[in-house]
């Protein structure tokens, strides 16, 4: 009996050693990830480990796991335009590595490669590409600058194993001088349009002023007309149309009484 429970033991002292040697020969590489294996004696292997449960030697090898799925990475630049003006831009960059590009990758660059590829080609490129235009052009022509980043950097990219899904211009400003400048233009600009419209309202008032005196005149030229053709009969219309008008405002007016001729009511007093 107490040789069958040495050896239970035994054989369970056993199982529980393999299982713990083959608990350490095994690693998991989960979605959206690969796993490089390096080797202490040959190095790092060109093989791609892809996801699931995997065996390696202990001690001997040893998995390192690569992010394979689009990540965000903000970059900003400080440069200079063709007119040489400065120009602060940031660049959001969505990136991923090349999965059969990840031994060469871990080999030159190491699993920091995003540290040491973006922001150096991201320079490179956004300098090469900002001074082939003015300030002006920058803001104007946008669509087209962003254009040339991503062709040229997509290309710079692919020389490290990187793949670019996205590239965008998020912020884009200029210096205090720049910005200045541009401030004086515009007041100038509104200055300029309020004198146009002040000279163009002058110019409407003389026009108005030489119509008026010009109808003036024709009135003039028409009524010495009408005098020598009607001579007195025309005076004497404009007499009693005159008092025709007069009459009939006093007739409206409730101040104005009418008095019976030939009579004094006067503080009625007699008539001497």
């Amino acid at each position: 009996m107490a040789q069958a429970f040495v050896r239970l033991s035994q054989l369970g002292f056993g199982l529980a050693t393999a299982g713990v040697i083959v608990n350490s020969a095994l690693f998991n590489v989960d979605g959206g990830f690969r796993a490089v294996i390096f080797d202490r004696f040959k190095g790092v292997k060109q093989d791609v480990i892809g996801e699931g449960t995997h065996f390696f030697i202990p001690w001997v090898q040893r998995p390192i796991l690569f992010d394979i799925r689009s990540r965000a990475r903000n970059v900003p630049v400080m440069t200079g335009s063709k007119d040489l003006q400065n120009v602060n831009i940031t660049l959001r960059i969505l990136f991923r590595p090349i999965p059969d590009q990840l031994p060469r990758i871990y080999t030159i660059l190491g699993e920091d490669y995003t540290e040491r590829v973006l922001p150096s080609i991201t320079t490179e490129v956004l300098k090469a590409v900002v001074a082939q235009f003015d300030a002006g052009e920058l803001i104007t022509q946008r669509e087209l600058v962003s254009q040339k980043v991503t062709e040229d950097l997509m290309e710079r990219a692919a020389q490290f194993g990187v793949i670019l899904d996205d590239i965008s211009i998020t912020h884009l400003t200029f210096g205090k001088e720049f910005t200045q400048a541009v401030e004086l233009k515009q007041v100038a600009q509104q200055e300029a349009e309020r004198a146009r419209f002040l000279v163009e309202k002058a110019e409407q008032t003389r026009k108005a002023a030489v119509i008026s005196a010009e109808g003036d005149a024709q009135a003039a030229i028409l009524l010495a007309k009408s005098f020598g053709e009607a001579g007195e009969g025309l005076v004497e219309l404009r007499r009693i149309e005159a008092a025709e008008d007069i009459a009939y405002q006093l007739a409206r007016s409730r101040q104005v009484s009418y008095l019976p001729s030939g009579q004094n009511i006067l503080l009625n007093l007699p008539a001497q």
